[in-house]
């Protein structure tokens, strides 16, 4: 019997290793397969079995409930028991395309990737040609999943255009060269699908990048992982020695001339290097910090050379949507936002998880519908989208639709996709207050107004709440937003507005001197 016990990070923190050595120790014979999770964090660690070819599902499991489970008999009767896995109301109402094998997988066995599909798009973007491949990516209106929301295809076509250079330290030699970069530097609060899809599924990555180095004729590949991923780390690596193994990295891919190969390499702790131009400085080994723009990377990238940068979940869709179809992908979604997003559901929530859906889902159904509200069950007062920069929504305005276009319109972002989730016993200008701290101690100090803006923000908020000047400290706050909002380098300290003022206009009571809110709650 082949026995599923998640091996991901998430898995592990609340007992899937013991849980896995407890199951070994009292069955022997059993084949125990260390997958990704499914995504249902709130029920980790969850067991499943085979039976007949259906998995069905156990959880939470701990050591103790080991024997409780029967396995060999009716194990039905177990309290534990959660039923078929693919019938789970959470995983029945996705629509999963990037994560289609996490959870499913063993993701060190390049053989079960090959038998759930895996390499399959591969094969038809080199059948299709380069050309073709691109514009197969732009017709799924496949958009950047790390903040942006800039159309792939576009930047695939600009590189796939540009001359390719040589540069001095290149890793195969002098000959001209262009680069397919992955940001793994995921450090926005409440976001972790990067780091499942690289633990649960790696060799889609790797399928991604090589997708994406055929189309625009690049020769090597780099994976910049934030060091705070262990597991994700040792996961791609041992996926990229046994892509090398497999002929699947390297020369003669697939027996063409193609030939591309991809290392990993890891940052130092810095929220910045997740800008695409501060991590190319960090590739260079210089210090993290933004680079102006012009030129853009896709022309001077890494070490000057033209440069495909995307994020994760942006490279870990195209192997799907070259298998399965650019206009099933399109058709997916709502307006401009087309395909799914892979929403991550955290912070004061009953039910934390992935949630792969088309765009269009509102927010609350995100929230209430498969969160299932608060952790609590208090009631829910904000919900902050688009990691620690993002702005906050009240409650009042969760049904919006959780897509580019809607959230813009909202004064909000979608971002990575993370959801973070708060009931009314928080502090809204503690929040505000965080957001300039963060601000603060992340900058990469290059430019004046998020280095000094984010310390005079923190000091300004002070005030506020001390009743120090409150109107006229409202005002100034408002203008340090505006002037870090429009003249910062990068997104760092341009964003840093959205959450200061949308907690500031949304929830103006919290701003309110402490002396008089202790009063009113008299």
């Amino acid at each position: 019997m082949k026995v599923f016990v998640p091996g991901d990070s998430a898995a592990v923190s609340v007992g899937a290793d013991r849980v896995a050595a407890a199951l070994g120790a009292a069955h022997s014979s059993f084949e125990i397969v260390r997958n990704g999770s499914r995504g249902l964090l709130w029920l980790e660690p969850l067991v499943e079995i085979e039976v007949e070819g259906i998995r069905h599902a156990f959880g939470p499991v701990q050591p103790h409930d080991v024997p409780a489970l029967a396995l060999t008999g009716d194990y039905m009767s177990s309290d534990l028991y959660l039923g078929i896995t693919d019938q789970l109301p959470w995983l029945a109402r996705q629509e999963r395309w990037t994560f289609e094998r996490v959870g499913i997988v063993d993701p060190a066995s390049p053989e079960d990737f090959l038998a759930h599909g895996g390499l399959s798009g591969l094969k038809k973007a080199m059948a299709a040609g380069a050309t073709e491949t691109i514009e197969q990516v732009c017709a799924s209106g496949l958009r950047g999943r790390g903040g942006a929301g800039f159309p792939t295809g576009i930047k695939w076509k600009t590189v796939a255009n540009a001359v390719a250079t040589s540069h001095a330290g290149a890793p195969l030699g002098s000959t001209p060269h262009k680069y397919v970069v992955v940001n793994a530097d995921e450090g926005d609060s409440g976001t972790f699908a990067d780091r499942m899809l690289m633990e649960g599924d790696p060799f889609t990555l790797i399928e991604g990048m090589l997708i994406a180095g055929f189309a625009v004729g690049a020769d090597f590949g780099y994976i910049y992982i934030r060091s705070e991923y262990p597991a994700a780390i040792h996961s791609m690596q041992r996926a990229i020695e046994l892509s090398r193994e497999q002929g699947w990295l390297g020369t003669s891919i697939l027996g063409s001339d193609f030939a591309f190969d991809v290392d990993v390499r890891v940052g130092a702790g810095s929220y910045v290097c997740g800008e695409e131009t501060a991590m190319l400085e960090s590739l260079e080994g210089k210090r993290g910090m933004v680079r102006p723009k012009p030129p853009l990377p896709a022309l001077e990238g890494l070490f000057g050379v033209p440069t495909v940068i995307n994020n994760v979940i942006s490279i870990g869709s195209v192997p799907a949507i070259m298998s399965r179809g650019a206009a099933a992908y399109a058709a997916l979604g709502s307006g401009r936002s087309q395909g799914t997003s892979v929403f991550q559901l955290a912070g004061n929530i009953a039910q934390g998880g992935i949630v792969e859906t088309g765009f269009g889902v509102s927010v609350r159904e995100l929230v209430q519908g498969f969160g299932g509200g608060t952790r609590t069950g208090r009631p829910i007062r904000a919900v902050q989208i688009g990691g620690p920069l993002g702005a906050y929504l009240s409650e009042a305005e969760l049904d919006v639709s959780a897509d580019y276009e809607s959230l813009i319109a909202a004064d909000a972002m979608l971002g990575h996709g993370g959801i973070v989730v708060f009931d009314d016993t928080v502090d809204m200008a503690t929040q505000a207050k965080f957001a300039m701290q963060f601000c603060a101690e992340e900058s990469c100090g290059k430019c004046t107004p998020c280095r000094i803006g984010s310390t005079r923000g923190v000091e300004v908020i002070d005030l506020i709440v001390r009743g120090e000047d409150s109107a006229g400290n409202k005002e100034l706050l408002e203008d340090l937003c505006e002037v870090m909002r429009d003249g910062s380098l990068c997104a760092m300290g341009g964003l840093t507005p959205l959450p200061v003022l949308s907690a500031l206009n949304k929830f103006p009571e919290d701003f309110e001197p402490e002396s008089q809110r202790r009063k009113e709650s008299v």
